[in-house]
């Protein structure tokens, strides 16, 4: 899965507590860069000074928000003004700590780097302290009165109005400015359990060393795992399943901990905010119905039939005999003799013939970023791993983070990341600041549609049916890690949170058996499919992204949506165009639910997961008439 970083405010606090053990770090000489692989910060601040001194203005302006306590109902104009000041502010924090981020991350050993971002985060929270007396003092006001302002006061309906109703209707959720300031004060603790998850899982896991068929011994380390679990030869996949599996085990209880308390946080926020449950904190916020979350659930558990074809279809192209296992799911189905090579041009070239099926504005926008220096491409020491797009530095432009290797997957990560790039510019070219927002419901789908047309593209532009195999292959790995497993992830943290709003205790070892038998339901082991081995039922402990609140359904949501989206612009072209990129240009000017309605989706209904099963479906009947011409 493709990590896509837009850091919100709301993220700033968590990012502060991951970097301590890196700024220790001896400061290294950074490697030599090409340029022309390498992105230009110059356009956010020509200089760290240059940003610490913006640093110490918006410290020094967030200072004075309390000159605007008990002016918001004088009259439309202090309303404005005041909310004004404060959009300012985010503005200018936004661009402070995309820079800072994106610096830290040139070279994760520069202390000074590390520090700056911590700084950032820092402000963040000021932020959220300084403000947390504005959501109460509007709700005193009243919505008839702030109606009147609306009325009174276009611009004030213009840029903050949606902002203004979604104070309005979170009125049984507010508490005092009292409480709400002692809330926004607690967010770094309650951060914590990230924090000390990253510093254990990324600086001090006792990462085993195994030998492998071919004598080589092996750190088998978070890098190594994605890379080994995927080996050729069947006993080592299980040796290094066995060995990294086996660490994480002896942490159950610690891990168990960490996980629980996040879990117990979240609870308690929606237990005082008077929140039904947890989920429906969760997605209070895009004002999305619960029932999209359990309809996910729901069609993915009645898709399992189409899981468990892709799994017996990977058996029998692995040839495996007997139970097909768990570490047989990450080797590639179909090999090439000779490794596919995707430079930097071929990647530019290949992005812009896909995405010209959303027409010429969206083309002129990807031409427009890669003739600037937006990128910091390709890998090196000290980089940062992953890929993300960063986007929010409203007034500039996006950045990208990539760790390009010329393989395909580079490829579908560069098509990826540039979705959200040009989502971004869609959205600020075309919405105020203040609506720029847009939520990861939708930010998800304008990058994944990218890959499900890239790999259409890259079936039709193939030269060998193995090749075709190949891109059909990786198409349905996507859909089967990005839907199914990202949904079998959302179905766990459900089940945690019920626990604890049941009564019940959670420890590591009930995770691992809530872990173990979702595990075994969607990999079909009472079916005969897969066997699960409840050695690798500590799973749970290695995903980061449970400490994100309720996050990954999102990708599973996004995959239908991108699903739907894709199979209308083949087939249905400039109608299916134009709903999409307005989806884009939307931005946050309206709750995802209603964007994505507006596009031509309920995602509370069956209809999008059922397109997304069609079409792993299909791809299953392709790859099957293709072995069948080949004789296989």
């Amino acid at each position: 899965m493709k990590t896509s970083r837009i850091f919100a405010l709301a993220m700033m606090a968590a990012a502060g507590g991951s970097v301590a053990a890196l700024a220790k770090a001896p400061i290294a000489a950074p490697a030599p860069v090409d340029p022309a692989y390498m992105w230009d910060l110059s356009d956010l601040y020509p200089s760290p000074e240059a940003w610490t001194a913006e640093r110490d203005r918006v410290k020094a302006e967030m200072d004075g928000f309390s000159k605007y306590k008990g002016t918001l109902g004088k009259s439309a104009k202090d309303l404005l003004a005041a909310l004004s000041a404060m959009s300012d502010a985010r503005r200018a924090i936004q661009r402070l700590s995309a820079y800072s981020g994106l610096k830290a991350d040139e070279d994760v050993r520069v202390a000074a780097n590390q520090e700056r971002n911590q700084l950032a985060a820092a402000l963040g929270t000021q932020f959220g302290v300084e403000t947390a007396w504005v959501t109460p003092e509007i709700l005193a006001i009243g919505g008839d009165k702030i109606h009147q302002f609306e009325a009174a006061e276009p611009d004030l309906a213009r840029r903050f109005g949606f902002y203004l109703d979604n104070i309005l209707r979170s009125a049984p959720h507010t508490l005092s400015a009292e409480s709400e300031g002692v809330l926004a004060a607690a967010g770094n603790v309650l951060a914590q359990p990230d924090a000390i998850y990253s510093a254990f899982a990324n600086g001090e896991a006792p990462f085993p060393t195994v030998t492998l068929s071919d004598g080589k011994k092996v750190v088998i380390d978070q890098g190594s795992y994605a890379r080994y679990r995927q080996a050729a030869n069947r006993a080592d996949r299980k040796k290094v399943f066995d060995a990294f599996w086996g660490m994480w085990k002896k942490y159950e209880a610690t891990l168990g901990a960490t996980l629980t308390t996040q879990v117990m946080g979240e609870v308690f926020d929606a237990k005082v905010r008077h929140f039904p449950n947890s989920l429906a904190a969760a997605v209070f916020a895009d004002n999305m119905p619960e029932a999209v979350y359990r309809q996910l659930v729901a069609q993915a558990n009645e898709g399992l039939p189409t899981m468990y074809r892709y799994l017996k279809l990977r058996k029998k192209l692995l040839g495996i005999k007997g139970d097909l296992a768990y570490y047989d799911i990450y080797p590639s189905m179909f090999e090439l003799k000779k490794p596919l090579h995707f430079t930097v041009a071929d990647a530019e070239r290949i992005a812009l013939d896909v995405t010209a099926a959303y027409g010429p504005e969206y083309v002129a926008d990807l031409k427009k970023g890669f003739s600037g220096r937006w990128m910091d491409v390709l890998p090196r020491t000290g980089k940062a791993g992953g890929a993300y797009m960063q986007g929010s530095a409203y007034d500039v432009h996006p950045y990208l983070h990539l760790n390009h290797n010329y393989d395909y997957y580079s490829l579908s990560t560069f098509v990826h990341e540039w979705g959200h790039a040009v989502h971004t510019l869609l959205t600020h070219d075309n919405q105020p600041f203040e609506l720029s927002d847009y939520s990861t419901f939708t930010a998800e789908t304008a990058s994944i549609t990218n890959e499900m047309l890239l790999s259409d593209y890259m079936v039709a532009h193939a030269q060998t049916d193995a090749e075709k195999l190949y891109y059909l292959g990786e198409l349905l790995e996507l859909m089967r890690g990005t839907f199914f497993r990202q949904t079998m992830f959302a179905e766990f943290q459900l089940a945690l949170h019920e626990e604890v709003e049941a009564g019940r205790a959670i420890s590591g070892a009930r995770m691992s058996e809530i872990y173990c038998g979702l595990l075994k339901k969607y990999h079909g082991d009472a079916e005969g499919v897969m066997k699960i081995d409840p050695a690798y039922c500590t799973e749970w402990e290695f995903i980061p992204h449970f400490y994100y609140g309720f996050y990954v359904w999102q990708y599973a949501t996004s995959m239908a949506g991108a699903a739907s989206f894709a199979d209308a612009i083949e087939h249905e072209g400039k109608p299916a165009q134009h709903r999409f990129i307005n989806l884009l240009k939307a931005g946050g000017s309206d709750y995802p639910y209603n964007l994505y309605k507006k596009a031509g989706l309920d995602m509370a209904t069956p209809a999008p997961y059922q397109a997304l099963l069609a079409r792993m479906n299909k791809t299953m009947d392709e790859i099957d008439a293709i072995e069948g011409r080949m004789g296989h």
